[in-house]
């Protein structure tokens, strides 16, 4: 029996077979997990239906089982016009739970384009598709090791 909060089997083999500096992106709803993904990673849906589950609850889940060096999210340009409303207020919700979950690590952006390069990367092992409906939500974590 597990005693961490990720249950998923598929997900749980994925991250098993994963070591130091591999990368996990969980994505939202818009995200084109499809076509946007390492030349290893495996994709798993988790997207049942708008909203349902978000990349907060994935998150969470993720940072109870594996350890994390570094916490990306996709950044915005500043031609878009959502740039104009600040920080999105998942990023909030983000930091909750990296601090439930004990972690000094920061949020660190990258814009988007550059996002999508960094997740196109041989060491990306893993996509959560989720139905987030939140506005750049994408996050991109890059596992430590286990001390």
């Amino acid at each position: 029996m597990l005693k961490h909060q990720l249950v998923h089997p598929e997900i749980n083999a994925i991250l098993a077979r994963a070591g130091h500096h591999s990368k996990i992106l969980i994505a939202d709803g818009n995200y084109p997990a499809s076509t946007k993904r390492g030349p290893n990673a495996e994709l798993v849906c988790l997207n049942l239906s708008p909203g349902v589950v978000t990349c907060a609850q994935v998150l969470r889940a993720i940072l109870s089982a594996v350890p994390v060096d570094h916490v990306n999210i996709m950044g915005i340009p500043a031609d878009d016009p959502y740039a104009r409303h600040g920080e999105p207020p998942v990023w909030n919700d983000y930091r909750q739970v990296l601090k439930e979950a004990r972690l000094k690590t920061k949020l660190e952006p990258i814009l988007k384009w550059d996002f999508y390069k960094a997740v196109e990367s041989a060491d990306h092992v893993l996509t959560i598709q989720t139905a987030d409906q939140a506005l750049w939500a994408n996050v991109l974590l890059t596992m430590g090791c286990r001390t």
